[in-house]
């Protein structure tokens, strides 16, 4: 998990969506390394696999093959959106098994969501 005082739920009272008032400094701090690991365009589709693999979860060696790239740059980025508390892992035997981390996912939407914006129109 991100090391963020933020709580890993949508409906904490610490924060509230962008549309309804700004964050503070901190929070702004809190957020920006999931955004920062999804500005990538190999984290965001290695996020999305992993996100969209049935049964919930997926071996790296799973993933590679899709991509162009070295097992250890795969890794570098599976490591980034690890560290940013958007996917968690285990190790079975040689390989690792990646599955999204929902909370996280649920607290970048109500981060964004612009439900109240779109009501009020």
């Amino acid at each position: 998990m991100p090391s963020t005082s933020i709580e890993m739920t949508p409906l904490s009272g610490a924060w509230a969506p962008i549309v309804r008032r700004p964050l503070e400094a901190d929070q702004a701090r809190a957020f920006a390394p999931m955004f920062k690991a999804l500005g990538d365009p190999v984290r965001l589709r290695l996020l999305s696999m992993i996100a969209s693999a049935g049964g919930g979860e997926v071996c790296v060696c799973d993933l590679t093959g899709s991509f162009n790239l070295t097992g250890p740059t795969i890794s570098h980025h599976l490591k980034v959106l690890r560290e940013a508390g958007l996917v968690d892992s285990d190790r079975r035997g040689t390989w690792v098994y990646y599955r999204m981390v929902p909370a996280a996912l649920a607290l970048l939407a109500g981060l964004l969501d612009v439900s109240a914006v779109a009501a009020s129109v």
